[in-house]
């Protein structure tokens, strides 16, 4: 059977295992354990049994699970409720107001937590209801929140950087300070459309308070310490080397437990459910990463990787062009699949297409990121979408109509971050060596 051909039946075989609800990892193995029967002379066996304990015993996978823990315990604590009192002071009188605390809270979640769901929930459980009694529209509580919640994907310790890094054999910890600059980068274009939004529409939102005297702002301010010391900690010991990502991860769960404590919301109930939902999301997580390692090691067997990346390589796109079409089919994916699964996914089939158009793996996992990004706001199946719409009862297609304007926010910076690269491999150039 030709490779064409090949091909088209185990992409075939997947589509019809996800349309039917099969799990992810699961799908994979499936559609990988038939092409290793049907097209390749390997023994199933021995490869399957080889392929996935080499896929979750690497030691690269060791910081996951920690940070995943950090930030369960952090999302059953009061710490969004020091985000929004912290943050809204200083916020009062700057237009779009309040809104902004979405954004700048979700970045600085995100920098502790690493995921994009626990941040849009975090934030969401207290912003909602907040910001509804004050006010303010609804399509843009809830545009900001799911926009500004994909943070979590990319401002370090991202999981997701983590499982391109493993994907790609990319360091994680350059992966980590890739991420940062392009990271603010979407925190000012957020909070740069929000400002001329209440510019263009000043009577669209509440009127602004009084003025709170300085010190107010700096007592309010305080809350936001215990934050600000975890994020010095975990990503500055991964910046200045100091330690590894492991090592910050391990830091980061100890200040997790900590701030916990001290803000007396650490009790045996919400640890044990912090252990359950990290040993959940780390076993989904690795079954996942299991399932498209053999189905790499498949697709390896049957040479069809090699063949599409020779074929795109003869059709002499340009990089812009193939980044392009590379985007549109993240978009469309994203649709479908949650990041994770996309990210493993394409791993076997891009990434020798990417080095052989000489594009730079380290900027690739940013440029990946942010298109992922995208689809956690991109119905039927965003996840973000499904967070709010728990948390509020609002349907998830009004809220990703409401995330639109910040779904294209995400494509300005894809094509800055196209345009000048500098902006991902600038910085792990010049502190890591």
């Amino acid at each position: 059977m030709n490779l064409e051909l090949t091909g088209l039946v185990l992409l075939g075989l997947l589509l019809v295992f996800l349309a039917g609800g099969l799990w992810v990892g699961l799908a994979l193995t499936a559609v990988a354990s038939v092409g290793i029967v049907l097209f390749t002379p390997a023994p199933l066996g021995p490869v399957m049994s080889q392929t996935y304990w080499s896929a979750v015993s690497g030691w690269s996978l060791a910081p996951l699970p920690l940070f995943i823990w950090m930030g369960e315990i952090l999302f059953r604590t009061r710490l969004s409720e020091q985000i929004f009192a912290g943050l809204a002071p200083w916020l009062e009188r700057v237009p779009g107001r309040l809104l902004h605390v979405n954004v700048i809270g979700s970045a600085l979640f995100a920098g502790v937590s690493g995921s994009s769901a626990a941040t849009a929930a975090t934030l969401g459980r207290m912003s909602i209801p907040e910001l509804r009694r004050r006010g303010y529209p609804d399509r843009l509580i809830f545009g900001s929140l799911a926009g500004s919640g994909t943070l979590g994907l990319l401002i370090p310790p991202s999981i997701m950087l983590i499982i391109y890094g493993v994907s790609a054999e990319v360091s994680i910890a350059r992966l980590f300070i890739a991420g940062l600059l392009p990271g603010l980068m979407l925190v000012a274009l957020f909070m740069g459309y929000l400002v001329v939004w209440a510019l263009l529409h000043p009577h669209s939102l509440p009127s602004a308070p009084q003025q709170v005297a300085l010190g107010e702002r700096l007592y309010a301010s305080a809350k936001l310490l215990p934050l600000f010391a975890l994020i010095i900690g975990v990503i500055g010991s991964i910046y200045t080397g100091i330690a590894t990502p492991t090592e910050s991860a391990a830091l980061g769960v100890v200040g997790a437990l900590l701030i916990a404590a001290l803000s007396k919301s650490l009790n045996w109930g919400n640890f044990r459910d912090s252990l359950a939902g990290a040993a959940r999301t780390t076993a989904m997580i690795g079954f996942i990463l299991a399932g498209s390692t053999l189905l790499t090691k498949t697709m390896a067997y049957t040479g069809i990787p090699t063949a599409m990346a020779t074929a795109i390589s003869s059709l002499h796109l340009s990089t812009y062009a193939l980044l392009a079409v590379l985007l549109v089919v993240f978009i469309l994916m994203g649709m479908f699949l949650d990041g994770i699964s996309m990210i493993v996914l394409t791993s076997a089939i891009l990434l020798p297409m990417i080095q052989a158009a000489h594009i730079d793996l380290l900027w690739f996992g940013i440029f990946v990121v942010i298109v992922v990004e995208m689809a956690q706001i991109t119905p039927p199946v965003g996840f973000n979408l499904f967070v709010l719409q728990g948390l509020s009862g609002r349907d998830s297609l009004k809220i990703a109509r409401d995330a639109l304007a910040f779904f294209l926010v995400m494509i300005v910076a894809v094509v800055l971050l196209v345009v000048f690269p500098q902006i991902a491999i600038w910085l792990p150039a010049h502190m890591l060596h």
